[in-house]
């Protein structure tokens, strides 16, 4: 099958779609699962049928929203697998914890339900591997949360110039991420609040202590649940490289950094840099708190350093520079790629229609795997090499353990 993206096929599967009204249940409902919660309720043809979160706290509001919203209370659930379980919800979308991505998703796909997914796609290689097939078996309409994809039509723009050859030959790219430099604070272990129910929040995870940065929105920053800032963000800027240069896995990654800018209890590096070899280019990710010298007035960016010219991209502008000049005014390439109808009502019309949206399992999987590995090679310490053909570390047993994990009694993927 073609590897989803803006002019991938569009097969049609054959399951039946829903009726005009789609039915959705919403898990997880932090900050980031409220705001898609947000999203999916402006669009007249969705049902916020049912809401499940562990902290009550959060699922208290989000009833309350949606009520608010929609003029009646949804079902609500501490529980995803009885939103599952549900015969008359159409679709899921999955607002979790990284760590807590694949499971729901799988078993989703498995109970015959479309599911939206946040990025990054999933904890680890093996998981999104699972997350891919589930889907494919089922032929289940996905979609991972990247919005960037489809909300910003600088970045159609950038995939026409980049693709019409007027760069030249790209034999660099740069990823440059303003890292947030202010620390998390070192609290003590402590009893988890009782809204929350901690060991199922856990889940496959180890079993630790309580500590109020490892969970809700700082969990990002702990190896047990996440892969840090930078994993939180390499969607969003490597998908415009993978994008718009068909990029396919890297054949080694090396990485090197550490938390070297604040002082705090958190695990993940806040300065890092890595480096992909791709056939014939080589792709930096720089993470560091002032971004890349240079083009500090762009802030986060990606650059394309091509033979004839340079182009450097962020999500709301661009710039072309020809041996070092910035070009005020340039021939631009005619539009080739259609505008979108935005993130979330491509996966809503494509949940109608049986055709698969253009960032869904398969392509984030693809996207968000090499993120990963960069993380496998920062924890190994060393430079791996990656056989994509078996989705394996060449000649490092180390490395294996961090492609997928055991899973913590009784979860199993």
């Amino acid at each position: 099958m073609a590897a989803a993206g803006v002019g991938a096929s569009a097969a049609v599967w054959g399951a039946t779609p829903p009726s005009d009204r789609i039915r959705m249940g919403f898990i997880g409902l932090g900050g980031q699962g409220t705001g898609r919660l947000r999203e999916f309720m402006k669009h007249p043809d969705v049902e916020a049928a049912v809401v499940c979160d562990l902290d009550t706290e959060h699922l208290e509001r989000a009833v309350g929203l949606v009520e608010k919203t929609q003029g009646r209370k949804p079902e609500s659930s501490r529980d995803f697998r009885k939103v599952l379980e549900r015969k008359d919800i159409d679709a899921v979308m999955v607002g979790t914890p990284d760590h807590w991505h694949a499971l729901p998703t799988v078993m989703a796909c498995r109970a015959g339900k479309d599911v939206f997914v946040e990025k990054p796609l999933s904890f680890s290689v093996g998981e999104g591997r699972a997350m891919v097939k589930a889907a494919l078996a089922h032929q289940r309409i996905t979609q991972m949360g990247n919005h960037i994809h489809n909300d910003l039509p600088n970045y159609r723009r950038v995939v026409e110039i980049v693709r019409s050859g007027m760069l030249g030959k790209i034999q660099r790219v740069f990823c440059a991420l303003s890292s947030a430099s202010k620390g998390l604070g070192k609290p003590a272990d402590t009893t988890p609040p009782a809204s929350l129910d901690y060991d199922f929040w856990l889940g496959p995870a180890p079993k630790r202590a309580y500590n109020p940065n490892r969970s809700h929105f700082t969990y990002r920053y702990f190896w047990d649940y996440s892969g840090g800032y930078f994993i939180d963000f390499w969607c969003h800027y490597a998908d415009i490289a993978y994008w718009a240069l068909d990029l396919q896995a890297p054949k080694s990654v090396s990485a090197m950094g550490g938390r070297w800018a604040v002082d705090d209890n958190a695990e993940t590096p806040d300065i890092f840099e890595a480096t992909y070899e791709y056939p014939g280019m080589v792709l930096t990710w720089t993470m560091h708190p002032q971004g890349r010298p240079g083009y500090d007035h762009m802030g986060s960016c990606v650059i394309f350093e091509g033979s004839e010219a340079t182009l450097v991209t962020n999500y709301g502008k661009h710039e072309l520079y020809v041996k070092g000049k910035l070009q005020a005014e340039f021939q631009r390439p005619g539009q080739s790629i259609p505008d979108s109808p935005g993130h979330i009502r491509e996966f809503l019309d494509a949940i109608k229609s049986r055709k698969r949206t253009t960032c869904d399992i398969e392509y984030g999987h693809k996207l968000n795997k090499a993120g990963l590995l960069a993380n496998v090679a920062f924890r190994t310490g060393e430079r791996i090499y990656w056989d994509d053909s078996k989705e394996q570390v060449t000649g490092h047993s180390k490395a294996s353990q961090y492609l997928m994990r055991r899973y913590r009694k009784p979860w199993k993927l």
